[in-house]
């Protein structure tokens, strides 16, 4: 008899704790998936973005070993701060300077430096990376010239 009793008293206990919850404990998890997912794609949202004026730069002819250089002006046209972390050129001959680690705020304008030291032959083109807290987290600039090998000095005295 006491273990029908002990039966009976766990059988009222958990019909009590059934009936006692107002939510569904399904529901309260989906809802809060949904709260969670919402207010993530929301801060996905706050992401600073990078406008360049001009995402490639041409010098023209140039003679070979001439330095050259030119500005790339981008705008953060997002909705955070933007912050470069990284430029590296695809070559030694092509040193590109920017803000390092500098927040540049939305609305706020920047420059990178590219810096050309006029190696090479015929046309060269050179790539810099930027990589930054942008949605791609990288961008990519490019510079070109033809260069114009330079005139060989006579071998000897001419006759």
């Amino acid at each position: 008899m006491k273990r029908i009793t002990t039966i009976f008293s766990l059988i009222m206990a958990v019909a009590v704790m059934g009936v006692s919850c107002k939510d569904k404990a399904s529901n309260k998890i989906v809802a809060d998936n949904v709260e969670s997912a919402t207010s993530r794609d929301e801060a996905q949202k706050q992401l600073p973005v990078m406008s360049f004026e001009k995402a490639e730069h041409d010098f023209g002819a140039i003679a070979q070993g001439t330095p050259q250089e030119t500005t790339f002006k981008f705008t953060n046209t997002g909705n955070a701060p933007l912050i470069i972390t990284d430029a590296k050129s695809s070559c030694g001959c092509t040193v590109p300077e920017y803000p390092k680690n500098a927040p540049i705020a939305p609305g706020e304008t920047g420059e990178l430096l590219v810096k050309f030291n006029g190696s090479g032959q015929n046309q060269v083109t050179k790539t810099i990376t930027v990589t930054a807290n942008t949605e791609k987290g990288t961008e990519i600039l490019r510079i070109k010239a033809f260069v114009n090998p330079k005139e060989a000095a006579p071998a000897g005295p001419v006759k």
